[in-house]
């Protein structure tokens, strides 16, 4: 017998019960589904035994780790339905490509058009799996083997990026005969999984599940048809360039041919910043250029590349930094908890911003503030600023695209980009790299190199940026003139060099670990790349060092 110590009690059990058996039995105590469990400290499966005495805490659906795992989970039995429908011979392959407005998109390449009525088929077929209450099933098995099976359904992707694989073995998870591998835990049946929504989107369609906030309903669907088209476009210059996953990118590494396909990124990106300026620049009375954006989305770099281009379009930049207008530390409102919130709406004197700018805009010489952020203080600046015709402001600040932050400006003087690193790149055809991590790796190097912050640190606080940003960025972004996605494809390669070792210094008995040990399972995937080909007015130069265009 073992003894395992729950939340609030001590229970006995017999060795080899399976960890779902005491979910089961405590389901009712939990207003959602238990999908996972924290054994000793580690993240598990269901379906994993007790073999010593432990500790058990369960993760449910409510929990970003439990909401993960159940559209994971959900994205296997619609991939076993899809197969189950068509056959493996009608279907060359099926894309998880990225996540739109709460939702996956999702691309079927084969002959058969996807139609309502054969979604509706693939949703019945998921209905039924999961009605029947099937056990997903983890086999380890050599990578050899799994590269056989992988080709078997003519996943190649997944054959390829194996290739890479460090580890002699390799987890497949088998779904009544259907098998596939998944960077991730999966839920230990398909009883769970009883809330999903699958629709026609654009050419391909959407996969909907619950989100952790609220994990009993389907989220509302709202299109984000910019955020979309900004995504496709990257995508489909990395499927032109060969790199639409990590497996092409190490491969280009290893035949030699990296060195060109960053000449030819940065090439792209520089032809998407010169495209705005140009469309800035054919708006008459435009004096506000907007730039907001997520944290590490790589604003500064942006809005100084921009600022050049927009030069070459006969105008004059001026930088405007919206922190500068930061109301004096006394009167900054605090969070619920009690501490400063610097990134409400209300943490700016908005008043005084929209006067100078109504100012600059009739004609007005104007002196501009500079905050003291030691002193906690807005105070002027000595520096003054009146604009001439060919004058404009390049402003970034993260309300940007709030119209309630320029409440005076007229709309047709305003110019809003919004910038964020939109992921082109996938593990493989069904495991996608969500924007978020991608982000999170950016700021885990800049903090670690300019602020000497931990990776521990960073990801601590990583929580609280997440939050900020639903509230007062993600929700503006269609409302942008232009959307910029800084992601790069070679870049998981570069940051692998300088996350590894701090993600590895990471406390196994820290709340931080489970983050870290995740992020550095990702990694394994990627090969290293040293910076040195990298342009020096990259927009990779702001997280990496050695920027041109950035001071530091």
């Amino acid at each position: 017998m073992f003894n395992v110590k729950l939340k609030d009690k001590t229970i006995q059990v017999e060795e080899h019960t399976s960890i779902v058996d005491i979910a089961k039995e405590y389901a009712n105590d939990y207003e959602n589904d238990i999908i996972l469990a924290m054994y000793n400290g580690k993240l598990a499966e269901l379906n994993t035994s007790v073999q010593e005495d432990c500790t058990l805490e369960f993760v449910t659906t409510s929990d970003k780790i439990g909401s993960d795992c159940y559209r994971r989970s959900v994205v296997f039995m619609m991939l076993k339905a899809i197969y189950k429908i068509l056959g493996r011979e009608q279907i060359e392959k099926v894309s998880i490509k990225y996540s739109i407005s709460k939702g996956l998109y999702c691309e079927l390449h084969s002959d058969v058009e996807v139609t309502d009525e054969f979604l509706e088929k693939v949703s019945a077929e998921m209905k039924s799996l999961s009605e029947r209450d099937i056990f997903i099933i983890k086999n380890t098995v050599p990578v050899s083997e799994a590269i056989k099976r992988f080709d078997y359904y003519g996943m190649k992707d997944k054959v390829n990026l194996l290739k890479y694989r460090r580890s002699s073995r390799v987890n497949i998870y088998n779904l009544s005969g259907f098998e596939d591998y998944f960077y991730g835990y999966m839920a230990y049946s398909t009883g769970i999984l009883k809330r999903f929504n699958l629709f026609k989107y654009k050419d391909g369609f959407i996969l909907q599940t619950p989100m952790s906030k609220n994990p009993k309903e389907i989220p509302e669907f709202n299109g984000e048809d910019k955020h979309f088209d900004a995504l496709n476009d990257s995508t489909e210059w990395a499927e032109k360039m060969g790199v639409p996953t990590i497996g092409h990118v190490n491969n280009k590494i290893c035949d030699g041919s990296v060195t060109d396909l960053i000449m030819v990124q940065e090439a792209y990106q520089e032809k998407k910043i010169a495209d705005i300026a140009e469309d800035i620049a054919s708006r008459d009375g435009v004096k506000f250029v907007l730039i907001a954006g997520p944290s590490s989305a790589g604003k500064t770099s942006f809005a100084h590349r921009l600022s050049i281009q927009l030069v070459g379009q006969g105008l004059k930049p001026h930088p405007i930094s919206v922190d500068n207008y930061f109301v004096d530390r006394k009167d900054n409102p605090v969070d619920e908890e009690g501490n400063l919130d610097y990134e409400v709406l209300e943490a700016l004197d908005l008043e005084h911003f929209n006067n100078d700018m109504e100012a600059l805009l009739n004609g007005e010489e104007v002196e501009l503030p500079e905050y003291d952020f030691e002193a906690g203080v807005q105070q002027m600046s000595g520096k003054t600023l009146k604009l001439d015709e060919n004058d404009i402001l390049v402003i970034e600040g993260i309300h940007c695209l709030n119209d309630e932050m320029t409440y005076k400006l007229d709309s047709d003087r305003k110019y809003k980009i919004y910038i964020s690193a939109l992921t082109p790149l996938r593990i493989d055809e069904h495991n996608r790299i969500s924007a978020s991590d991608w982000r999170l790796l950016r700021r885990l190097v800049r903090d670690l190199r300019t602020r000497g912050k931990s990776a521990q640190t960073t990801i601590e606080m990583w929580k609280r940026v997440r939050r900020g940003e639903e509230k007062y960025i993600f929700p503006y972004e269609d409302s942008a003139d232009a959307i910029f996605n800084s992601a790069m494809v070679f870049e998981p390669s570069v940051l692998k060099v300088y996350t590894e070792p701090a993600l590895f210094s990471v406390p196994e008995d820290s709340e931080e670990y489970l983050e870290a040990n995740r992020l550095l399972k990702f990694l394994d995937y990627v090969l290293p790349l040293p910076e040195d080909d990298i342009p020096k007015n990259s927009i990779m130069r702001e997280f990496v060092g050695g920027s041109s265009i950035v001071k530091e």
